[in-house]
């Protein structure tokens, strides 16, 4: 017995005002990027409003340019603001310049299986981080560290744990092998203002 055929995925409309309201903030941090035209690649991948990040803050560049709403890049952009860049001042490595990202905006499942749920990647709402380049020409790869006992170490703890306060869900390296090398950082909504973070 099969029940009632399921609803085909949609993209999630984005209301105008709260569109409007959070590239004003965005363009208020001084990030950089352009406004996209609406993506549809069907199965539910797409996003209503994307936008095209290439730095979320002056003087730090988001490489490649990363598609993904507006409400991911500005998480990212007060991330980095308020808890990475102060944490990175520990280190003697001078500013960070460079976020390098894995992936934002892609159209597939959870984990790049061939079964499952639909990934927020394929909705513009994650962003892999894969290390972080200083202006010594230093780059601090995200890694399993959970044992280091070094400042680095101690930089990747602390950028983790504070990711949670901007984002909704937080896989880091210790979360599991499909996250050894990167952070996965997603703006999710879920019931209650619930957060998920490993």
């Amino acid at each position: 017995m099969q029940g009632p055929p399921r609803p085909p995925l949609t993209i999630a409309s984005e209301p105008d005002d709260e569109h409007q309201a959070c590239l004003k903030a965005l363009t208020a941090i001084g990030a950089t990027f352009k406004e996209l035209a609406r993506i549809d690649d069907g199965n539910g991948c797409g996003i209503d409003k994307p936008i095209a990040l290439s730095s979320p803050l002056p003087g730090i560049e988001f490489k490649p340019e990363g598609q993904m709403r507006c409400e991911a890049a500005l998480a990212l952009a007060q991330w980095m603001k308020e808890s990475v860049i102060p944490s990175a001042s520990a280190l003697d490595n001078g500013k960070i310049v460079t976020i390098n990202q894995a992936s934002t905006y892609v159209c597939r499942l959870r984990n790049n299986a061939s079964t499952g749920k639909i990934s927020e990647h394929a909705r513009g709402n994650a962003i892999d981080v894969a290390s972080f380049t200083f202006e010594n020409g230093k780059t601090i790869a995200i890694e399993p560290r959970r044992e280091d006992p070094t400042l680095t170490g101690a930089f990747q703890r602390a950028a983790s744990a504070s990711a949670c306060l901007y984002f909704t869900t937080v896989l880091d390296p210790e979360s599991d092998a499909a996250h050894e090398s990167h952070f996965h950082l997603d703006v999710i909504e879920r019931n209650g203002g619930f957060r998920y973070c490993h």
